[in-house]
């Protein structure tokens, strides 16, 4: 992971499409175990810069049934990573070094739900914010010279700040 190379490149309306598309997949391939299926990150956010990977959230009821599902993912052109550094998440990414797509699943109540659509959410609603995450990230892909690890964490206090401030301002 930390070899790959990471690009931002401005915001794309296709990707709302595209999610749109995957998420129909995934729907058939999860069954009603998938709640909820959102988009998330800087794709899901018109406007904002973002690598152009589409970031997905899903809810379910079950994470040893989505657990099940995994050989139908496979089949998607999935690659499962189990939890990933997460307790309690399934992460799939799509695509191989050229990623298109992560996956990262939750089981219902989890507080990471909570935390990706909330972020979503606040940056959509202040565009002042989302202007200033645009910088963050523009400047996290110079300084990191493009390396993923790196760029990661040059974002970390930024997201950490504005997630707790996210969280705060939709229970306003």
């Amino acid at each position: 992971m930390s070899g790959r190379q990471i690009q931002v490149v401005p915001y794309d309306p296709q990707w709302v499409v595209t999610f749109a598309q995957e998420q129909q997949r995934l729907l058939a391939c999860i069954g009603s175990n998938a709640l909820r299926i959102d988009h998330i990150g800087s794709t899901s956010v018109p406007g904002l810069i973002a690598k152009p990977v589409i970031d997905m959230l899903v809810e379910v009821t079950d994470l040893d049934a989505l657990d099940q599902s995994t050989p139908a993912l496979q089949a998607l052109g999935y690659e499962a990573r189990g939890e990933y550094g997460i307790p309690g998440r399934r992460y799939f990414c799509k695509g191989g070094a050229q990623r298109t797509h992560h996956l990262h699943a939750y089981a219902r109540g989890d507080n990471h739900l909570l935390r990706h659509r909330r972020f979503r959410d606040y940056l959509i609603a202040h565009p002042k914010v989302m202007a200033e995450y645009a910088q963050v990230k523009h400047a996290a892909v110079l300084q990191s010279n493009g390396r993923s690890s790196l760029y990661q964490a040059l974002k970390e206090d930024f997201i950490a700040r504005h997630e707790a401030l996210s969280l705060a301002w939709h229970g306003s």
